[in-house]
């Protein structure tokens, strides 16, 4: 006799869970908190953003771990589900990429018409691009060291995805290890380029999408970075197998969309957006 415990169909009906509404609370406290904070609308606003922060980053980790559950342990991801949570991936992956193209718009738009002529506002701030006294930076030095880290560790989240489909345990956790720290790197590298840049983000249109294009993609390639540290830890717990490893599979197209956002950044801001001189600083 069936009863209703059983599952007869291949989809993944999920258990009612408190993260939506735990994580829908957190981050009204948080943007609540830090726009108090920016306003300085009262003394403890910074106290309600880190309670806020904590609450999104709890809310993440405990979601996030009860999707691998319903992976690892419970088989609730079946071929079906996976097909799905494919595109979903890519669905989302796509939303990246066109967010990252309002950014370049905004950019070639105030880099090909700086002095348009019924714009004659921003032809008396601009009047060429880069806008006058802006030095920019040498795009062969610091953000050519950068897109030599990350296309490295684009060859090193490819070695590690080989390595899975092989079994080879001490390679993938290598190859994860080293695309990690790549990552970190990365980062480490842009704090210090933007440490000394000779440009602000405020007064001028062009530190204004520069810091936002480049500002962006640093926070996606931190995202990608714990994404795949927590790919490392499960590489190091066995949770991942030649025939079952989607959580890593999708790490590794996030970091290789990370990758080429890059790539077009730096030729598009670095060198192109340099001018004529090829960036000063």
């Amino acid at each position: 006799m069936a009863t209703a415990d059983v599952k007869h169909h291949d989809y993944h009906l999920v258990d009612p869970s408190p993260w939506p509404f735990v994580g829908s609370v957190s981050a009204f406290i948080l943007a609540v908190g830090a726009v108090a904070w920016m306003h300085k609308m009262f003394a403890g606003a910074p106290i309600v953003f880190g309670v806020g922060a904590i609450g999104v980053l709890y809310t993440f980790a405990s979601w996030w771990g009860d999707v691998i559950r319903e992976a690892q342990h419970k088989g609730d991801h079946t071929r079906v589900v996976q097909i799905s949570h494919r595109y979903g991936k890519i669905m989302f992956i796509a939303s990246e990429v066109m967010f990252f193209v309002e950014w370049f718009l905004a950019y070639f738009d105030e880099a090909i018409y700086p002095i348009e002529p019924n714009q004659y506002t921003r032809a008396e701030l601009l009047g060429a691009w880069p806008p006058k006294g802006i030095e920019t930076f040498d795009p062969w030095h610091l953000p050519l060291l950068n897109t030599l880290i990350l296309l490295t560790s684009g060859t090193t989240v490819t070695w590690a995805h080989h390595a899975l489909l092989e079994n080879d345990r001490k390679g993938v956790l290598q190859a994860l290890a080293l695309t990690v720290g790549l990552g970190v790197l990365f980062t480490i590298c842009q704090i210090f380029e933007y440490s000394h840049a000779a440009f602000g983000f405020s007064g001028h249109i062009y530190g204004a999408t520069f810091f936002m294009a480049t500002g962006f993609h640093g926070f996606h390639v931190l995202i990608g970075t714990i994404f795949l540290a927590v790919c490392l830890w499960r590489a190091y717990a066995n949770q991942f197998t030649p025939a079952r490893h989607l959580g890593f599979e999708f790490a590794a197209w996030y970091w290789h969309f990370v990758d080429v956002v890059w790539l077009f950044l730096f030729a598009a801001i670095y060198v192109w957006g340099a001018g004529p001189g090829g960036g000063g600083h």
